[in-house]
């Protein structure tokens, strides 16, 4: 989705149109507090999401500046992963605003979806979408990024290496400002430089798991599964890092938020649930999920919070941590 955030409070406020909007915190930029979400408009001033909201209003002193309203965010949010849902079953939400579709098995043309879908959450919604289609997960990322906002953009295979060569490192997914600032150390400043590196060379500088990770990707490999993680009845979160982190406590207090948000709309459903699932997403994208089944069905913060204390330190964090999910399943009604 372009601009999520920013995107769904103009819908609220259509005068707003054309002008710079950021969203953080409460909406006031004299308060500690992050940018969550910035219009185009405020991007052209270098405001930035996770940038300090203090930080934006210099850069931006004329922007609105607006509280963040997670309800209506997760309302509009819900309401397009459901028209994903009707194309195919394997989806994998990356957040609020984004997510992958393996649509091979659908034996309808990807094209015709990709317009399929951009057409009705626009007349739907009244959103805009960038798609992005191509033989794996990290192109088709990168893909959706290359002609915001609207954008439609296709990598084909004889395309890859034709397109990723010139590009920077750093708008190959999974490089940081750390990663980007070692590669030009390394005196690699293109994916087509670091795609000649030697493999050795990279996992002496980066680790076995990463430097791989880092070669395969320059060359436009990527073997991870779409992984869904909704089902019908349950409820879920799920939130990306603005920097990968193994800061243990930063980590445990997002699921205590996250399982604060599910837990009240599972009571706002007027639901019980018997299973927890923790999803954690390492900064080489390998992804695993941890579940716990109690014996009774509860709606109780505690007894969810302390059965997902349970599965989480049962976790090992051998490597920074790009995204965290909370999930409750096996519902039933009070």
């Amino acid at each position: 989705m372009d601009a999520f955030f920013a995107s769904v409070e103009l819908k609220k406020r259509p005068e707003l149109k054309g002008k710079p909007i950021i969203v953080g915190g409460d909406g006031d930029p004299a308060k500690r507090g992050v940018v969550s979400a910035a219009s185009y408009e405020a991007r052209k001033f270098g405001v930035r999401s996770g940038m300090p909201l203090r930080t934006a209003y210099k850069k931006c002193p004329q922007a609105i500046f607006l509280p963040v309203d997670f309800e209506a965010y997760e309302n509009e949010s819900e309401k397009f992963m459901s028209i994903l849902r009707e194309y195919t079953p394997l989806i994998e939400s990356f957040g609020l605003d984004e997510a992958f579709m393996d649509v091979t098995e659908t034996g309808k043309n990807a094209l015709d979806i990709a317009r399929e879908l951009k057409k009705r959450i626009r007349e739907e919604l009244g959103l805009t979408t960038s798609v992005g289609i191509a033989p794996n997960k990290l192109l088709a990322k990168m893909a959706s990024d290359m002609n915001k906002p609207n954008g439609f953009t296709v990598i084909r295979e004889k395309d890859i290496e034709k397109i990723l060569s010139l590009l920077p490192v750093r708008k190959l997914w999974g490089v940081g400002e750390k990663t980007e600032k070692r590669l030009h150390e390394l005196d690699i400043k293109t994916i087509g430089d670091l795609a000649k590196a030697p493999v050795q060379h990279l996992v002496r500088n980066f680790g076995e798991a990463f430097g791989r990770m880092l070669y395969e990707h320059s060359h436009g490999i990527d073997e991870s599964p779409v992984v869904p993680f909704y089902e019908p009845s349950s409820f879920s979160r799920e939130v990306t890092f603005q920097e990968d982190t193994r800061d243990l406590y930063l980590i445990k207090e997002t699921l205590f938020e996250l399982a604060k948000d599910v837990t009240d709309r599972l009571k706002d459903n007027e639901y019980k649930a018997r299973t927890v699932t923790l999803k954690i997403r390492y900064r080489d994208f390998h992804t695993i999920t941890r579940a716990k089944t109690v014996e009774e069905l509860t709606n109780s913060f505690s007894d969810i919070w302390a059965t997902a204390m349970e599965i989480f330190n049962k976790i090992d964090f051998p490597k920074e941590v790009r995204l965290v999910g909370f999930k409750v399943s096996g519902l039933e009604k009070n």
